[in-house]
């Protein structure tokens, strides 16, 4: 078993792939990681602007729930229409490309993306803060701890949708279980005391209040909180991913995850106000996440205390596997349409989209270590996507159901119609809230990534019509053959192999050496020996042996150049660029030889023209042992 077969596993044929798709228990933790691991980090966001109005700011947490809890429903709603319109996936994507037009499409596209990028990064800085939480000595190694984390995540994807999620399912439930029963805890203790119950651990002290209450303020709190509704479209664009009937199993998923969001959005935010916990300066000393003051709070910190910071852990790191699920499948749809390069359609040994999981995982690792892995600062740039993605699907779908007027269209329209206009304020709202805070970077990102979809499909629509072919074949006319040039360093078994077959393809050869070099004067008296009087034995001309000299060591510049020049020299010839290459035993070996062969015939492809061709002559170590035998003598006589 190889390295890459133990890393991501053995390839799958293309005929299992329904062995790969899942079911709605599966889809919970692979598309609702995102959308459930929120619920940590969402009511924290919100209640991390409150800090200056000190203990009176948590009395808010409540009815800014409720008004997302509101938005999450009706969104949920508009979601279950989208999944039955369009069940080959691609969400806001699709939507707006059917029935909003190409820039729309793509505005949409852009803003997932973003988001998506962003919900990796924000997913794992909240795991890792879980811990620091937990693990206050650990906060210097916040970077490391995520980027590991990454590698991870990266590799589980690369293994294939079913493997994942069967990895993903223990800590999810294990996450919704012990949060549903600290909920559960929390509401018994404050029924039991009239309302107020006291803390089984302490809480930090209260801030003192340097802020009034202002409209400007709430906005932002209700921003910052709306990042608990990014990935509640993951279960659209994945609807492909889920076994058949892959609609109602998509809806099923869809359900679960929108009902556990709100039944924890709430019973968190109840809980913060009546025991009177209020958030801390992420990425100070002293730091604790609102979860692990809650809990303490309910439970203490016991056992169950650990367990339940290791599910949010865990959880919360793994939140990004939406991301993870979603980005390639989007880019797959993209490439489709020409707006990504093709290698983001190609799915990869485990029947996933490697490119777009690799190139997440970068992305997502320089956002992680530009803003030292810390919650906080990531915060200000998310949402505005998601919304934005929001916005584009539903009004998307109006029109959608305005074109079908089928049964109950009306109804279905003013569903999303409503959708729409309620997640369009709340990307203005948001925009306007965090722009100082850096969503201007997120504004910033979304048209380069449009001005990129545009460069790529231009380049792809320039290349069809250059190479677009309307004439037919040209059978060749046996007219004379190509001049055929073979690069040579020394002589040897690889050399003799690419002068044998250059004298298949054309009487007419030039071998060239470029000097100074190593094997020059060895060369010159090897080649009376060893080519010309063979050729001449056999009643043939001998090749051409032309030494060009190169005064600064270049080897591939005077190569290229002299191509060129015969090029030019005969416009009416094809010329064909014999390239020697040693094949080595093993994969590691090839680094121990120069690799000047492939970047020649790179440099050729680049500036050379349709006449000059490139032919690797590949000569196989392990399968072309030397055929006579040579002693230590001869190779000190080489050299």
């Amino acid at each position: 078993m190889n390295i890459l077969d133990l890393l991501v596993g053995k390839p799958i044929k293309t005929s299992d792939e329904r062995a790969e798709q899942i079911g709605p228990l599966q889809g919970i933790p692979i598309f609702g990681l995102d959308g459930l691991s929120s619920a940590a980090y969402g009511p924290e966001a919100a209640l991390s602007l409150l800090i200056p109005l000190g203990l009176l700011g948590v009395q808010y947490i409540v009815p800014v729930s409720a008004a997302i809890i509101t938005l999450l429903i009706i969104v949920y709603f508009s979601y279950r229409q989208t999944i039955a319109a369009y069940p080959g996936g691609g969400g806001s994507y699709t939507v707006a490309r059917y029935n909003l037009g190409a820039y729309p499409s793509l505005l949409a596209a852009a803003a997932l993306l973003t988001d998506y990028i962003l919900t990796a990064a924000v997913g794992i800085s909240a795991g890792v803060g879980a811990l620091v939480s937990a693990v206050p000595s650990l906060l210097p190694h916040t970077v490391v701890i995520c980027v590991g984390i990454l590698v991870i995540i990266t590799v589980i994807n690369l293994r294939g949708v079913r493997e994942a999620g069967s990895i993903f399912t223990v800590p999810t439930y294990l996450f919704v279980g012990t949060l549903l029963i600290t909920i559960g805890g929390g509401l018994i203790r404050t029924f039991l005391s009239g309302g107020h119950p006291a803390p089984l651990a302490p809480l930090p002290p209260p801030p003192a209040v340097t802020q009034a209450v202002t409209l400007w303020l709430l906005l932002k709190v209700f921003s910052s909180g709306c990042t608990a509704l990014t990935g509640v479209e993951a279960v659209s664009n994945g609807v492909k991913a889920f076994r058949e009937p892959g609609v109602k199993n998509a809806q099923r998923s869809l359900t679960v995850i929108i009902f556990l969001l709100a039944v924890l959005l709430a019973g968190i935010s109840y809980l913060v106000k009546v025991y009177g916990i209020a958030a801390t300066d992420p990425g100070q000393p002293g730091y604790q996440s609102l979860l692990s003051m809650l809990i303490a709070a309910v439970f203490g910190k016991g056992v169950f205390y650990y367990l339940t910071i290791a599910s949010i852990l865990l959880v919360l790191s793994l939140s990004a596997n939406t991301a993870f699920a979603d980005f390639p499948r989007l880019c797959k749809a993209i490439a489709q349409n020409n707006y990504l390069p093709h290698a983001f359609a190609y799915r990869g040994r485990r029947l996933v989209y490697t490119y777009g999981i690799l190139v997440l995982a970068v992305l997502t690792g320089v956002l992680l270590i530009a803003f030292g892995g810390v919650t906080d600062r990531l915060i200000p740039l998310y949402a505005v996507g998601a919304f934005l993605a929001f916005t584009l699907s539903q009004f998307g779908m109006v029109v959608h159901w305005r074109k079908k007027r089928g049964p109950h269209w009306f109804k279905s329209a003013m569903v999303n119609g409503l959708g729409g206009t309620v997640t369009g304020i709340t990307v203005m709202v948001v925009l306007v809230a965090k722009f100082i805070d850096g969503a201007w970077i997120t504004l910033l990102f979304i048209p380069m990534l449009i001005v990129f979809f545009r460069i790529v499909r231009s380049h792809y629509h320039a290349v069809l019509v250059a190479t677009n072919a309307c004439v037919p074949v040209v059978p060749a006319n046996h007219g004379r053959p190509p001049i055929v040039v073979v690069p040579i360093d020394r002589w040897s078994q690889v050399s003799k192999q690419a002068l044998e077959f250059a004298s298949r393809l054309s009487k007419e050869i030039i071998a060239i050496h470029v000097e100074p070099g190593e094997h020059a004067e060895l060369l010159h008296e090897d080649w009376e020996r060893y080519v010309e009087r063979p050729f001449r034995d056999a009643g043939a001309e001998p090749p051409q042996f032309l030494v060009l000299p190169s005064p600064y060591r270049f080897i591939i510049v005077p190569l290229v150049q002299y191509v060129l020049e015969l090029s030019e020299k005969h416009p009416d010839r094809r010329i064909v660029v014999v390239i020697p290459e040693l094949v080595e035993d093993r994969w590691y070996e090839y680094f121990l030889h120069n690799q000047r062969g492939r970047l020649l015939e790179w440099t050729l492809l680049v500036k050379g023209n349709q006449r000059i061709f490139t032919v690797s002559s590949p000569y196989h170590v392990s399968e072309n042992p030397p055929r006579e035998k040579v002693t230590s003598q001869t190779l000190a006589e080489k050299g």
